[in-house]
């Protein structure tokens, strides 16, 4: 049984309505790809791979501990044509941290990745109000529409496919997970999750920056 909200509700969108959840746009049917946690040997080269077979753009929110051991992945997303976002640099949960040390693991994170991003994310979506004032003056906190759960290993593949199929619509920001722990499953639902949209003439793109976002 798992534990998280696949699609992100109307409570949350109205406590946080200055965070991006979704994207609109109106010219066509439009999905934007959102990869969290890397990047990792092989299973971030494998995203690139199927990225690449449907000229899919899409967005990486990296680790800064994760860029610093393997520094060369994130040439080969860059090298893709893809974004960067900042994930802090160590993965912290911002209910359990201070602020000024969020922050500081953040600056340390950009210091990583070595080149501008304004897009930010929160490890967990979990981040204080106070910090993410602090963190708008550079950054727009990129949430998510649909969250696949490829994280969450007690959760069957097909239904992580099946779930994220069934949430996803013109517009939606979708979280996938470069990381070990979602492996597993991420590399049986993204490449039919792909092959469904592109079927239905649906485009794939990186989260603009800076972009006007719809809610």
């Amino acid at each position: 049984m798992s534990f998280f909200l696949h699609k992100s509700n109307f409570l949350l969108r109205t406590v946080y309505p200055e965070f991006w959840w979704k994207i609109e746009d109106s010219t066509e049917p439009t999905i934007y790809l959102t990869f969290d946690d890397g990047p990792i040997p092989e299973v971030t080269e494998f995203v690139l791979e199927q990225l690449d077979r449907y000229a899919a753009q899409a967005t990486f929110f990296c680790i800064g501990d994760n860029v610093r051991k393997h520094r060369d992945m994130l040439y080969k997303v860059l090298e893709a044509g893809h974004m960067v976002g900042n994930h802090t640099f160590n993965h912290l949960n911002g209910w359990k941290t201070e602020d000024e040390n969020y922050l500081k693991n953040i600056q340390k994170c950009q210091q990583q990745l070595g080149v501008e991003t304004s897009l930010f994310r929160p490890p967990y979506g979990r981040i204080k109000k106070t910090q993410a004032a602090e963190v708008m003056e550079n950054y727009s906190v990129v949430m998510w529409d649909v969250l696949s759960g490829d994280f969450d290993q007690r959760l069957h593949p097909e239904v992580c496919l099946r779930k994220t199929i069934q949430y996803t619509e013109p517009g939606s920001i979708v979280v996938f997970h470069d990381s070990l722990k979602a492996w597993p499953t991420m590399r049986y639902v993204l490449p039919r999750m792909l092959a469904h949209f592109a079927e239905r003439d649906y485009s794939f793109r990186a989260v603009p920056q800076p972009v006007y976002a719809g809610y």
